[in-house]
């Protein structure tokens, strides 16, 4: 799987429940491709570790830990190559984009579940469920180790929390005084 195919099943997956679809449908290519889309999406989950990405997030959220990060860039990543370039290049276009149509049920830009797709599918393809294993976990990082991927790299934020309605005026605008959620 190259970048072009990656992106289509995450467009192809916009229209459904995306967590499950890509699920299923990663689960009929086979392990190898799995793990293509696996280290595909670890690289895009790497390079949108940013400090500037994260206060706007943290402005668009009212705060934003770990965890919530994590889950704001699977969204971001959910939401397709066109809009993930664009986020990448100016985070006030967020401003923009965000509407009740893109967000999730709780009215936040998250996608925890599209962050176990490659797993998920990998230990359906091996156990015929999705139930954790840790074998099949430490099984995926090594075979994602083997391809290359480098390990999540420290954030040093340039940028606190009084800094942020200056490095993000539109996003301020609209978010700054009354976030998402």
């Amino acid at each position: 799987m190259d970048k072009k195919e990656f992106w289509e099943l995450i467009e192809g997956s916009k229209e459904f429940d995306q967590d499950e679809w890509l699920t299923e449908q990663l689960a009929q290519r086979g392990l190898e491709e799995v793990l293509d889309f696996e280290f595909l999406f670890q690289e895009l989950m790497n390079a949108s570790y940013q400090s500037r990405l994260w206060g706007a997030a943290f402005v668009l959220m009212g705060g934003c830990s770990d965890d919530s990060f994590d889950y704001f860039r699977g969204w971001l990543i959910g939401q397709g190559e066109k809009i993930f370039n664009k986020v990448m290049e100016n985070q006030e276009y967020l401003a923009e984009y965000i509407n009740e149509n893109n967000l999730d049920a709780e009215g936040m830009p998250q996608n925890e579940e599209l962050l176990s797709v490659g797993l998920d599918a990998y230990t359906l393809i091996k156990t015929g469920d999705i139930e954790w294993d840790d074998d099949i976990h430490n099984e995926v990082l090594d075979a994602l180790e083997k391809k290359g991927l480098p390990s999540e790299t420290d954030i040093e934020f340039d940028w606190e929390e009084d800094d942020l309605e200056s490095l993000f005026p539109v996003l301020w605008r609209r978010f700054g005084e009354e976030p998402l959620g």
